[in-house]
């Protein structure tokens, strides 16, 4: 007989049930269910789970979360250093270009040109913020920006 997923069987140790608490003498765990005798801890509902003393103290000394999260992304910077590096002269810069060479991974966030490094290739830039001093290297370069 082959070996398959219908044909597999349980030896019956596989699957073992779980004692019924409390369900009379003859199970062994009749009359006080394996919880002793009296006392809170014996009761329904008495005493139970994780005891959390001195919790208030032990939560003063977490501190503060500050600040505040933005839930929209921030722009990929791209550096004219980057840009000198990796595109050509004449080029047209776009979010596709720049991810296409690999200078950003998701053009959805958008893309904000900085003024790092020099630029000496006359390139023209479409579809991206710019930082003023970037835009005067750009221009200074030859080149020209289209927003």
């Amino acid at each position: 007989m082959a070996l398959s997923a219908h044909t597999i069987t349980s030896t019956g140790t596989a699957k073992q049930t779980s004692r019924r608490v409390g369900r009379g003498n003859g199970s062994t765990k009749g009359t006080t269910a394996g919880r002793g005798q009296k006392g809170q801890k014996a009761r329904s509902g008495g005493k139970s789970g994780a005891q959390r003393r001195g919790f208030k103290a032990a939560l003063q000394k977490i501190p503060k979360l500050r600040g505040f999260n933005s839930i929209h992304p921030k722009k990929e910077t791209v550096t004219l250093a980057m840009i000198s590096r990796a595109c050509n002269n004449g080029d047209i810069i776009s979010p596709a270009l720049l991810t296409r060479i690999g200078l950003i991974e998701k053009p959805q966030r958008g893309v904000k040109i900085v003024n790092r490094g020099t630029l000496d290739k006359k390139v023209s830039v479409k579809g991206c913020l710019i930082s003023k001093g970037a835009l005067a290297a750009i221009e200074k370069a030859g080149g020209s920006v289209q927003f």
